[in-house]
């Protein structure tokens, strides 16, 4: 399937789930391709006909903009090494998920979460310890006794028990014996940042920046790789989603940027390196590097970017 198909199947499966879709944008390179909140639900949607095609520098994207947006970092694509994904299965890249369109479909049009998580060896799914303990506590089996009769140890079925998952075909003895399900399925809209996050986000915002000047009047600069903004400013309990560079490159974006911060309610700017005036375009703010550095603080900017 084309880039451009898949984009568009993307698109149609969250506009049938009931959410809004950010414009579609042809920028290259790019982190993300689509935003989509629906009920404060809001996702930042990587969009690969390979899933390992999906770099660290993107990743790390991903995770700074959902972070600061308040969103969920997905990637939809369709093979993983030389196999195409598993339907109503989930795979990792870099602690991202990332799941075929099919699922993508299940998951939020029919309301069916996926069972099953890819990890070298094979599928996995992840056990409910308590239901597990209840159902050999009510058989009068010990760890031992279930351990022997799915061929495992003792302390593997402990370590069920505690929340370790499992092989598909273990669990399905396990539901087989008991003859009930206790498999825990996978919230797609559940995320746990990258561990290395952190320290990435403070490496990234430590190099020097032409926008070092956002850090002089009290405000955060997230430097990002891909997207079509360059980088996130945060001050107090707002996020702005900031362009910088030269007109004929910036002004193309303007558009872009607010429509994605209005879909992720946040503000918008632009600054241009070789224009001296304001204006909006949009939603966007669009001033010239020299009119910023007159600006004294975060408040200042905040006012001008709500007139």
């Amino acid at each position: 399937m084309s880039q451009d198909r898949q984009l568009q199947l993307v698109t149609s499966v969250m506009i049938t789930a009931g959410f809004d879709v950010s414009e579609r944008f042809s920028i290259r390179p790019r982190s993300f391709d689509l935003i989509a909140r629906n009920n404060g639900i809001l996702l930042i949607i990587k969009v690969v006909a390979h899933i390992d095609s999906v770099s660290e520098e993107v990743a790390f994207d991903l995770e700074v903009i959902s972070r600061h947006l308040g969103g969920i970092p997905l990637i939809v694509g369709e093979r993983a090494r030389d196999a195409e994904l598993e339907r109503g299965a989930v795979y990792i890249r870099y602690g991202i998920y990332a799941i075929s369109p099919s699922t993508l479909y299940d998951y939020f049009v029919e309301k069916i979460p996926p069972l099953v998580y890819a990890s070298p060896g094979g599928l996995y799914v992840n056990i409910d310890g308590e239901v597990l303990r209840d159902l050999r506590e009510k058989r009068s089996m010990s760890l031992g006794d279930l351990g022997q009769v799915l061929g495992v140890s003792r302390r593997t079925i402990s370590k069920y028990e505690s929340g370790m998952g499992t092989t598909l075909e273990v669990a399905i003895r396990i539901e087989e014996l008991f003859n009930t399900g206790v498999v825990k399925s996978i919230n797609l809209i559940r995320h746990e940042p990258h561990n290395t996050m952190d320290e990435q986000t403070d490496a990234a915002s430590s190099k020097q920046n032409p926008m070092d000047f956002f850090k002089e009047i009290g405000m955060q600069l997230h430097t990002l790789h891909g997207a079509p903004f360059q980088a996130l400013l945060t001050f107090e309990k707002h996020t702005i989603l900031t362009g910088y560079g030269p007109a004929d490159k910036v002004i193309k974006r303007a558009a872009l940027i607010g429509n994605i911060s209005q879909i992720a309610k946040k503000h918008a700017m632009c600054v241009i390196t070789d224009h001296y005036k304001q204006k909006k375009i949009g939603k966007t703010l669009v001033i010239g590097e020299d009119c910023l550095h007159r600006i004294a603080d975060g408040f200042e900017l905040l006012d001008m970017i709500g007139e």
